[in-house]
């Protein structure tokens, strides 16, 4: 049986080109998007969610949690809201927020339980060079920057359960 990968952002983009890979390596992909990816494979699973929201998010990890358990994670979805400061509003900050660091809180606790249980995870968090400042990218470049110290705690905290935490850029 092909090990399972829990891929958001799998639509377009980084996100299709990594389903493509894993699948092409004998994996099972969840793929966790507001739209399916543009291909079809027999272990190719779309799961149709926006991970703007907290709580679609969260029904979606918990289901897959049940049907389709997975102790590798790649959080790849991703928003720029390029705009000035100006204007920038308090809506862009929630629904990058949520996206970029609430879905991937609720996909690892989600698959925290099966990761535990056979002490093995991986998590990786797709982050970006724009930590360090890119104009127009006020909430973008903060919210990864916040997934760089979300993936450096996870990682302190979950290594004595196996599990490794990483953030790419």
């Amino acid at each position: 049986m092909a090990d399972t990968v829990w891929l958001t952002g799998g639509s377009s983009g980084i996100g299709a080109k990594l389903c493509k890979q894993l699948l092409d390596t004998d994996y099972k992909v969840i793929s966790f998007a507001r739209r399916p990816p543009p291909f079809e494979h027999g272990n190719l699973h779309p799961v149709i969610a926006d991970l703007t929201d907290i709580k679609t998010s969260t029904a979606a990890f918990n289901q897959a949690a049940t049907e389709n358990p997975a102790t590798r994670i790649i959080h790849n979805a991703g928003a720029t809201f390029e705009k000035p400061l100006e204007e920038v509003t308090p809506e862009d900050l929630d629904a990058v927020t949520q996206l970029h660091l609430g879905s991937a809180i609720a996909m690892v606790q989600a698959a925290l339980p099966t990761m535990k249980a056979r002490h093995h995870g991986r998590v990786i968090l797709m982050s970006t060079r724009a930590i360090v400042g890119l104009e127009k990218r006020t909430v973008y470049s903060a919210t990864k920057a916040g997934m760089v110290g979300m993936g450096r705690t996870w990682a302190l905290e979950l290594a004595e359960h196996g599990i490794t935490a990483n953030a790419v850029a």
